[in-house]
């Protein structure tokens, strides 16, 4: 356990918070995935195939860390697993904060364009996770890292007027 922590550079217990939380999520993503293809296959045989995608999701996700550990700054190694795990939720919670949005607006596929409504979906999406970003990073101690995320992102779509 010792080695683990000099590796992700836990100096207290509660940071062991991080992996765990970021191994489960992992383990239920790789068993989603997994059955959302088997569904009516053998359990040992899903089983397996989840295991094996887990292991392959878990060396793809370190292959990113190494990559991204020069260019995100970071004090500590287990900030990247909480920097991971507030991507994944507010990807999955803008989605979630977008349909009701646009029920509430009244737009619907049938009274409107499949291409445009789907065009407003994302845009309202977008909105809705650049806010959300900075409010679940703050949540998961790293406001400071996705407030400059955030001003960088709009510096890149043109508009420096907003942020400085």
């Amino acid at each position: 356990m010792e080695k683990f922590k000099d590796h992700w550079e836990i100096k207290q217990n509660w940071q062991l918070l991080f992996p765990l939380l970021g191994t489960l999520i992992l383990g239920y993503l790789s068993f989603k995935f997994v059955f959302s293809f088997l569904k009516d296959v053998h359990f040992s045989f899903t089983t397996f195939t989840t295991i094996l995608v887990f292991i392959i999701l878990l060396k793809f996700i370190l292959f990113l860390f190494k990559k991204l550990e020069t260019k995100w700054k970071v004090s500590h190694k287990w900030e990247m697993i909480s920097i991971f795990l507030v991507f994944a939720t507010t990807g999955s919670s803008s989605v979630y904060v977008a349909k009701p949005i646009i029920k509430f607006i009244g737009i619907t596929k049938e009274n409107l364009n499949p291409f445009a409504y789907w065009v407003l979906y994302i845009i309202i999406g977008f909105i809705f996770y650049q806010i959300l970003l900075v409010l679940i990073g703050w949540l998961f101690g790293q406001f400071k890292f996705f407030s400059n995320f955030e001003k960088k992102m709009i510096r890149r779509f043109g508009l420096k007027r907003f942020v400085d």
